[in-house]
This record gives structure tokens, C-alpha cells and sequence, in this order.
């Protein structure tokens, strides 16, 4: 009877490690398993693993490359995703769509933690869908051996003494967006003729382009292959970090203000558990790993406190003075988008 006893003492616990049946309630009560949908690298896979532990929920990850692969693959209801960290202009259009289900902030409290100035954002009032993960801006990237000026506008981007060593990035929001800023104008225009005129001065600044590039511009400022070079602030601040000679600058005219946040869709079968892991998410230990691992700026102001005082202090990272006033935020252009996508077309095939 001990010999009994003891296998079944034995069974027991490794079934409490081990967990229960793909597709059951565990012991904890929840459901053992749930679909996330992130960017690639873009979490500290350690802070999935200790989830999983604590909560004995399964986490099954998958990463895609940008808001429109995840769009796709939410609305063609063939998914069951039960987590997804859509960008901030592809909230609205998922709200718009009925793709996103409103969150249970009863089930938030750590949402707490996030700092005030970054929540209740145009693309989400009251945070009703989303809660915002990393955040950011769109800036120019320069090397200080090439130019030794000060860069406080986009001008630059347009001066003929830098031709050929001028890099833009290959997307129409952004590169449009900041030709319709250097002009005075929002960035979420739909006045065709802003359209146009800012068309006209990127056809301008054509020949001076070295080239336009998502990844590779990377490499190419880290070899000294640019002198200039429009980036997001999170690849700006990794840039900078690995060479001295590399500095990121807002311009006065205004910038894109980003957010990368976390939802639940609706083709999630387990709001509970969604709920949870966002929760979790929002702990400030668990938005510090993943800001130091990322190297991108955390919305979780207890999150911050806990990073090494030099990322804390990063004006890449964290600018100084009013970024809610000095940044623009995307919002859904819906079928305007076409728009968009003829201007930025025409331009690359002149």
C-alpha cells in the first residue's frame, strides 16, 4: 500500500508541474493554454517562460513582421489568437472592424502602472481595447564625423551637400508623414492637394536618397555608409549605443509619436486568461526586462524605475520636454489609405 501511495503522491505532483491535457482547465482554474501574436523579438522570452510557470498556462507564440500580416491574419477568422500587440493607428482600425474585445480593467490592476501621460490616446480612448507596451518616435539618425551641424530639422533630409548618403525609410506613413510635417501639415492628412505638394518635394529629394530601406539601414550607418538617416527611436537608441558616433534627433517641426500596445481579439475563446497575461505583462518587473531586453522606451512608469539609470536617462528613449506636443500619432486613414499608396508610388517610380 506505501508502494501505492507513494506513485500516486508521485503522479500527483508531476502533474501539478507538468500541467493537465492540452485543452483543459488547470488546477488553478484556468484554461491551460493560450495563442499569443507579438512582433518578432519583441519580448524577453524569459518573462513567457516564468508565466507559464506561475500560472501553468501554455503559452503557444508566434511573431509576425508588421500591423497589416497581423491584420490578416485576425480577419480571416482562421486564427484563435488570444493576445496581440497591434500599433496604435491598426487599433482604431481593428475597433472600427469589431476585431478587438473591450478589456475588463477590473481584471487590470497593474494597469496602474502606466504612466498618465501615455494612456487614453486618441487611437483608444480610456484604453477601452489596448494598453500600451512600448512607445516612441521618428527621428533622424546622423553620424557626427559627416555632419557636423546642428540637426534640428527636416530640411536636412532635403540638402544637397549630403546627396547619396541620405537614407529614408521605405514606408509611405512615415516617409510622407514627415514631408507633410516639414510643410506645416498633420500627418494624417486627407487634404489631396497637402498630399501632392508633399509628393513634390520627395520627388525633390529623390536624387539625393542613397536609399530606401527598413532592416539594412541598420548596417549601413553602423559601417559609416550614411550620413543621415530617417529611423524609429527604438533602432536609433540600439544604433547609438553600439557607436559613439551615431546621434538621434527630433525635429522642431514635429515628429510621430508610436505606440505598440497589447489587445485581445475577438477571435480569442479565453478573455480570462487573455486578461491575465496582460496583467502580467504590466507588472514593472516584467516591463523592465523586457524595455532592457528590447531596448525600446516602456510605457510602464514603475516599469522604468527599475532600468539601469543610463536607460532611464536616454534622451532617445525618454525626450526631454512635452512629447505629447512635439509628436503626432497616426490614426487610421481607412479606405484614404489608397491614397497614401499612390503618392508613395509615384514617387518611387520617378
Amino acid at each position: 500500500m506505501k508502494k501505492i501511495s507513494l506513485l500516486l503522491v508521485c503522479v500527483i505532483l508531476v502533474m501539478s508541474v507538468v500541467g493537465c491535457s492540452k485543452g483543459e482547465v488547470n488546477e488553478q482554474g484556468y484554461y491551460n493554454e493560450i495563442n499569443v501574436y507579438n512582433w518578432g523579438d519583441y519580448v524577453d522570452m524569459q518573462v513567457i517562460e516564468d508565466f507559464e510557470k506561475e500560472y501553468g498556462i501554455k503559452v503557444n507564440y508566434e511573431t509576425y513582421g508588421d500591423n497589416e500580416e497581423m491584420l490578416a491574419k485576425v480577419q480571416s477568422g482562421g486564427s484563435d489568437y488570444d493576445v496581440v500587440f497591434p500599433s496604435d493607428y491598426m487599433i482604431e482600425a481593428m475597433t472600427k472592424e469589431g476585431l478587438l474585445q473591450e478589456l475588463d480593467h477590473k481584471n487590470l490592476p497593474n494597469f496602474k502602472n502606466i504612466d498618465e501621460d501615455l494612456k487614453d490616446m486618441s487611437y483608444d480612448p480610456g484604453n477601452k481595447y489596448s494598453v500600451p507596451y512600448f512607445f516612441g518616435t521618428i527621428g533622424i539618425l546622423y553620424n557626427t564625423e559627416m555632419v557636423k551641424e546642428n540637426v534640428d530639422s527636416w530640411d536636412i533630409l532635403w540638402d544637397e551637400k549630403y546627396a547619396k548618403n541620405i537614407i529614408m525609410i521605405n514606408s509611405p506613413r512615415d516617409s510622407i508623414g514627415i514631408s507633410l510635417k516639414r510643410l506645416g501639415y498633420s500627418m494624417n492628412t486627407k487634404n489631396i492637394d497637402e498630399l501632392e505638394k508633399a509628393k513634390e518635394e520627395l520627388i525633390k529629394q529623390k536624387p539625393l536618397v542613397k536609399a530606401y530601406a527598413i532592416d539594412d539601414y541598420k548596417n549601413m550607418m553602423l559601417a559609416g555608409e550614411g550620413a543621415l538617416a530617417l529611423v524609429w527611436s527604438g533602432e536609433a537608441t540600439m544604433l547609438a549605443e553600439e557607436n559613439d558616433y551615431l546621434e538621434y534627433a527630433i525635429p522642431k517641426e514635429g515628429t510621430n509619436l508610436w505606440f505598440d500596445c497589447i489587445a485581445i481579439p475577438t477571435t480569442s475563446k479565453h478573455k480570462k486568461e487573455a486578461e491575465l497575461f496582460i496583467n502580467y505583462m504590466m507588472r514593472p518587473e516584467v516591463a523592465a526586462k523586457c524595455a532592457e531586453y528590447i531596448g525600446y522606451a516602456t510605457a510602464n512608469k514603475e516599469g522604468k524605475k527599475l532600468l539601469p539609470e543610463d536607460m532611464q536617462n536616454n534622451k532617445v528613449r525618454y525626450p526631454e520636454g512635452d512629447i505629447l506636443k512635439q509628436g503626432e500619432v497616426f490614426t487610421d486613414l481607412g479606405e484614404f489609405t489608397v491614397e497614401y499608396d499612390r503618392i508613395w508610388t509615384e514617387i518611387k517610380v520617378q
